[in-house]
């Protein structure tokens, strides 16, 4: 990747050699030219891409979602067993970790699911995201329906080896590699804490290693890498959640490292708490938050999940939108606003305070009364969260209706 930056070793060398020929005799000649290398000596430059072959270069205008990609089988090639589908560790009538089904009509790899059948007694299948097939699928249904891409989500407790990091890089590279062929944008979203060293060292080591490893940067390897301000992205989210704990020290260590002190080498995005410039409700309070998020961040995206429901969509997030948006322009960071589908989560959580169907769908009028309002209070990008989390039944993508859903004991699916 060509980069292309004014070297400031360059420029001291010079400036030494001047100072030698001069000869200079006047003592303050010679302190202005050592004030002019110690400004030198703090000059900051921006690395500058070669975006030649780059499709996506701007967030701007794009609709993205989240990618979680985890979801395994017994029998798959991972052979580690179920993996989010169960609860309580089975995968039978009325232990199931999801509240949706996936309609399986079009997959090419199909694994039965133990007890599961239609009423017509037929057997009931569920999908491996790390079968090369499924991701190929998903990607070529993003492409059908315009969805500009995805962020495929990276929780840093996956990153430190075994089957957890064999995991998450077998479906990145498939995402990548059905990214490309499907002209779709591409970006990876870790999710996690960054309060100490070890979780500093996770997240840097680990993004290092995939920058190299998967060629992130190369226009040629992966001409779909979603880039912002003329630079590659790095998003994490959760920081300044406060059940996440918060340091600003590491965060800016994090940042310092893999964006750059000097040569700045990506663009940075944070997905933080819904009233985080308020810094209400479940945001931190401290006051050293928003400065951190002025000097390092390039995009900002609250998480609405949960935030409102139907009846007071429009309002809240005109309300919130418009404030969020004058904030972020003052300080020229980009805005993007997260919309959900609908939420469900009895199956995995259980009890009476979880019921099925919690936030409904109605029929996609809650989505595109929050994509209507997010636009009218000026936004221009969105985040859809998420494109096949079945756990929180916030899936956009293909599953069976109401009228062919599996039978799940005293259970059922939405």
């Amino acid at each position: 990747v060509a980069r292309r930056y004014l070297s400031r070793n360059l420029i001291t060398l010079i400036l030494t050699n001047i100072v030698k020929k001069l000869n200079l005799k006047r003592l303050k000649d010679f302190f202005f030219v050592i004030f002019v290398l110690l400004c030198l000596k703090s000059y900051s430059r921006e690395v500058i891409y070669d975006e030649t072959g780059c499709h996506y270069t701007s967030y701007n205008g794009l609709v993205m979602a989240g990618y979680q990609g985890w979801f395994s089988c017994s029998g798959d090639p991972l052979n580690a067993g179920w993996f989010h589908y169960p609860r309580e560790n089975k995968v039978q009538p009325g232990f199931i970790g999801v509240d949706f089904w996936p309609d399986m009509t079009e997959y090419e790899k199909k694994y039965a699911a133990p007890g599961f059948q239609y009423a017509d007694g037929s057997q009931a299948y569920l999908f491996s995201s790390v079968d090369s097939s499924t991701v190929d699928l998903h990607f070529k249904w993003m492409r059908d329906h315009g969805i500009d891409g995805v962020f495929v989500q990276r929780f840093v407790s996956q990153t430190t080896g075994g089957i957890g990091k064999t995991r998450v890089n077998t479906v990145l590279r498939y995402a990548l590699k059905a990214a490309k062929k499907y002209d779709r944008a591409i970006a990876i979203m870790y999710d996690g804490g960054i309060n100490n060293e070890t979780q500093y060292n996770r997240i840097k080591n680990d993004w290092n290693e995939i920058v190299t490893n998967f060629k992130l940067f190369d226009p040629i390897e992966n001409p779909t890498f979603l880039r912002h301000n003329g630079k590659p992205v790095f998003s994490f989210w959760g920081y300044g959640v406060s059940s996440r704990g918060f340091d600003p020290d590491w965060f800016d260590r994090l940042c310092e490292d893999i964006k750059g002190k000097v040569e700045k080498k990506v663009s940075i995005m944070i997905g933080t708490p819904y009233y985080w410039r308020e810094q209400i409700q479940d945001c931190v309070t401290d006051s050293r938050y928003l400065p951190s998020l002025k000097k390092w961040v390039d995009i900002i995206s609250p998480w609405a999940v949960g935030r409102y429901r139907s009846n007071n969509a429009i309002s809240k997030i005109t309300t919130t939108v418009v404030g969020d948006l004058a904030w972020c322009r003052q300080n020229n960071i980009t805005y993007v606003p997260v919309i959900f589908p609908g939420f469900s989560w009895q199956n995995m959580k259980g009890g009476k305070n979880n019921p099925y169907d919690d936030y409904p769908r109605e029929g996609g009028n809650f989505l595109w009364k929050q994509v209507a309002a997010n636009k009218n209070a000026g936004a221009y990008n969105l985040y859809v969260a998420m494109f096949d989390e079945m756990d929180e039944g916030t899936c956009i993508f293909k599953c069976e209706t109401k009228s062919h859903i599996p039978l799940n004991g005293e259970g059922t699916f939405v």
